[in-house]
C-alpha cells in the first residue's frame, strides 16, 4: 500500500489508528510505536479491561508506557512494590530521551503534549485506599498476578476522565501466577485462561461482564439492563497473549535463550505463558496443593452419598465484606459450600435460621463461637440437639498422627486434622467440592513448630496474602473437626 492509498484509508479508521498512521507518515516522528502483532492488537483493543502478556518478553511494560506517552492524558501505572518501579522509570527516560518533567519524589512525570504519568504501589492490603477518588483515564497494572483481587477491583473504580472525547480503560500485564495470591487472575479472565471454562474465548475476543448481587456474571453484550431497580452497565474484558518471539528487539538480544534455561515449571510459565499449571508449594504450607486437588477430583467423580448429614461447619461473617459459609459433610464427602454475604447475616438469629434451613436440623453443627458466632450458637442450641461451639484460641491436648507433636491451640489441631485425613497415604479418601476460593483458602495457611507445638497462622494473618477472609476454608475445617471437638463443646 502506497502513501496515497494510506491517506484514502485514513477517514475510515478509528481515531487512535488515525493518530498512529499520521505519526507513521511523519518523517520527523521518531517516537514510540507499538510492535506489529499482539502489542499492536492490545494497543487498539476496544476492551474496557485488557490483560496482555502471559509469557515473558512480549513488551508488556512498553505497552503501558507507550500508551501513556501517545494515547492517554492521565495515566497511573501500579507495581505492587515501589522498588519495582525503577525499571519503568529507566525505560520511560529511554523513550523520551531524558528525564525532563519527572519528579522522582512524587513519582510523577509531566509528559509532552499536556500528558501526565504517575507511578503507584500498594504493597499491603489497605494501601489501595490512598488512591481513592483519584481519576485516571488509563489505570495500568504491571505484573497483575502480584496484586490482590480486592486491590485491583478497588483501584479500577476511579477510571474516569473529564476530558471530552478521551477514552478510558484498564490494562493489566503479567505472567502466569506462581503463588495462590495471584490465582484470582485465572478466574477473572476465565474464558481465556481457564482450560476448564465451559465457554472459552479466543485471544482478543471481547466478552461482557456485569456485577449482579456482588458477583461477576457474563452477559450477552454491552446493552445496559435493569436489575432490582438498578440500571446495570456491562464492561468488556479480553486477554491478548504475547511471547518473546513477538519482540524482535529481545529476540536479537538472546533473551529467549535465557528463558529456555530457567528451571521448570518457571521455564514453561515464562517462555510459553501457560496458565493453570501446578505451582511449587511453600515448605510451610499446611496442606499440600496436590492433596486438595486430588480431593476435588474425587468429588467430581462421585455422587452425593445417600446417608444422613454427618456434620456442618459454620463460619460466621465478622463484617460486611466477609461471608457466612455453611459447609455440610456426609462422611468423607463435603457438599458444595453455601455462602451468604455478611451484610445479609447481621445477627445470630438470622444466621441460625440459615443453618436450620441448610441442615433441616440434622447432624452436628460445628460453629466458631469467637465474636459474633457466640450469638449464633445461643440461637441454635434452643433448636438443635447437637451444636458444638468451637473456640480456636483454646488450648489443645491432642497429638498428631505420630503421637509426638502437640498443638498450640484448637485451631492448629483442627487444621492439622484436615491435613492428615487428606494425606493420600494415610488419609480417609476425602472429597472436596471444586471451588477456587476453597482451594486458595486451604493452601494459604502456613505453620511453624514452636516449643508448645504446631502453630497455625491466625485468620487475620491469612487475610493479607489472599485479600479476603478465608471463610470457606475455615468452614470446611470446622465440618471435619467434629471428632476432635465433640468431647469438649466449647473448646476449653
Amino acid at each position: 500500500m502506497n502513501k496515497s492509498e494510506l491517506l484514502e484509508l485514513l477517514p475510515s479508521l478509528p481515531s487512535s489508528a488515525q493518530r498512529l498512521l499520521d505519526r507513521l507518515l511523519d518523517p520527523n516522528d521518531r517516537g514510540w510505536f507499538p510492535l506489529p502483532g499482539p502489542q499492536m492488537q492490545a494497543y487498539f483493543s476496544e476492551a474496557d479491561e485488557t490483560f496482555y502478556g502471559g509469557a515473558a518478553g512480549g513488551g508488556k511494560s512498553d505497552l503501558l508506557l507507550g500508551l501513556a506517552h501517545t494515547e492517554h492524558y492521565q495515566t497511573i501505572i501500579f507495581r505492587r512494590e515501589f522498588p519495582q518501579i525503577k525499571g519503568l522509570e529507566e525505560r520511560m527516560a529511554e523513550i523520551l530521551g531524558s528525564t525532563a518533567g519527572y519528579n522522582s519524589q512524587r513519582k510523577f512525570w509531566r509528559l509532552p503534549g499536556g500528558r501526565s504519568l504517575e507511578f503507584g504501589s500498594v504493597p499491603h492490603l489497605g494501601d489501595e485506599q490512598k488512591y481513592q477518588g483519584r481519576p485516571h483515564d488509563l489505570k495500568a497494572f504491571d505484573e497483575i498476578t502480584h496484586f490482590l483481587e480486592a486491590q485491583y477491583r478497588f483501584l479500577i473504580g476511579w477510571t474516569r476522565t473529564s476530558r471530552p472525547g478521551q477514552r478510558t480503560r484498564v490494562i493489566a500485564t503479567g505472567n502466569p501466577p506462581t503463588t495462590p495470591e495471584g490465582e484470582w487472575v485465572e478466574k477473572y479472565w476465565g474464558p481465556w485462561l481457564d482450560p476448564q471454562h465451559p465457554n472459552p474465548a479466543k485471544p482478543g475476543e471481547l466478552r461482557w461482564f456485569a456485577s449482579i448481587d456482588g458477583k461477576d456474571v457474563e452477559v450477552d453484550g454491552p446493552k445496559p439492563f435493569m436489575h432490582k431497580d438498578e440500571l446495570v452497565e456491562p464492561k468488556s474484558r479480553t486477554f491478548i497473549p504475547a511471547r518473546v518471539e513477538d519482540n524482535p528487539y529481545l529476540m536479537a538480544s538472546g533473551y529467549k535463550r535465557q528463558l529456555q534455561n530457567l528451571p521448570e515449571p518457571l521455564r514453561t510459565r515464562m517462555l510459553l505463558g501457560t496458565f493453570g499449571m501446578e505451582r511449587e508449594d511453600d515448605p510451610w504450607q499446611i496442606i499440600p496443593t496436590a492433596w486438595i486437588d486430588a480431593a476435588m477430583e474425587r468429588w467430581s467423580t462421585r455422587k452425593k452419598p445417600d446417608f444422613p448429614l454427618t456434620s456442618t461447619g459454620v463460619d460466621v461473617a465478622r463484617g460486611g465484606k466477609d461471608k457466612t459459609v455453611i459447609a455440610r459433610r456426609y462422611g468423607n464427602w463435603l457438599d458444595e459450600l453455601e455462602t451468604h454475604p455478611g451484610l445479609t447475616t447481621p445477627d445470630g438469629p438470622k444466621v441460625a435460621a440459615l443453618v436450620l434451613s441448610a441442615t433441616r436440623g440434622k447432624g452436628t453443627v460445628n460453629i466458631d463461637i469467637i465474636g459474633v458466632g457466640a450469638s449464633v450458637y445461643d440461637s441454635l442450641v434452643v433448636s438443635m440437639d447437637d451444636v458444638v461451639g468451637l473456640n480456636g484460641a483454646a488450648g489443645s491436648k491432642a497429638k498428631d498422627r505420630t503421637g509426638k507433636l502437640g498443638f498450640v491451640n484448637k485451631r492448629a489441631e483442627w487444621y492439622w486434622h484436615l491435613r492428615e485425613i487428606l494425606d493420600p497415604e494415610h488419609g480417609e479418601d476425602i472429597a472436596l467440592p471444586p471451588d477456587r476460593e476453597l482451594r486458595a483458602d486451604l493452601t494459604a495457611p502456613r505453620w511453624k513448630l514452636t516449643t508448645r507445638g504446631i502453630r497455625v497462622e491466625r485468620k487475620d494473618d491469612i487475610q493479607a496474602p489472599i485479600g479476603r477472609s478465608p471463610d470457606k476454608g475455615d468452614a470446611a475445617v470446622y465440618a471435619f473437626a467434629e471428632e476432635n471437638a465433640r468431647f469438649n463443646p466449647i473448646g476449653v
